[in-house]
């Protein structure tokens, strides 16, 4: 699987909630363009929409110190969905067969590799960003 560099820094912070307040105020300024649900457009998808309120959810199911984990690479995984032409690994979703889960690539400017994970349903093709991680060590 090819990886996307992205321009944009991790978040640096020493704790949760000073890079929860970070990256929701990224959120937020997504959030302020709409007045629905608060989404980006994605240039491998032809400009499909993809909504980012069910990565919150997601995060907020995890433990603090996967969430800080997870929660630095947000900007990174925002510019990868915007920008990223290049294939991602697409399976069947095992729980759903209604959906498909997409797994793009990244590599951040410090050299770390992180994964970003977009479930896409196949009765209305609207996708979601679930889950943004770093690589496994």
């Amino acid at each position: 699987m090819k990886q996307y560099k992205t321009k944009v820094r991790i978040l640096t912070g020493k704790n949760y909630p000073d890079l929860y307040k970070k990256a929701f105020s990224l959120y937020r300024q997504i959030k302020r363009k709409t007045k629905r649900k608060p989404y980006i457009r994605s240039f491998y998808f032809r400009k499909d929409k993809i909504f980012l309120d069910l990565f919150w959810q997601h995060l907020h199911q995890k433990n603090w110190r996967d969430r800080k984990r997870r929660i630095r690479y947000y900007p990174c995984a925002i510019e990868l969905i915007r920008y990223s032409r290049l294939d991602p690994a697409s399976t069947d979703n095992p729980n759903n067969p209604s959906e498909i889960l997409h797994k793009f690539s990244g590599i951040a400017p410090d050299g770390s590799v992180f994964y970003v994970q977009i479930k896409e349903n196949k009765r209305n093709n609207q996708k979601y960003l679930m889950s943004v991680f770093p690589e496994q060590k």
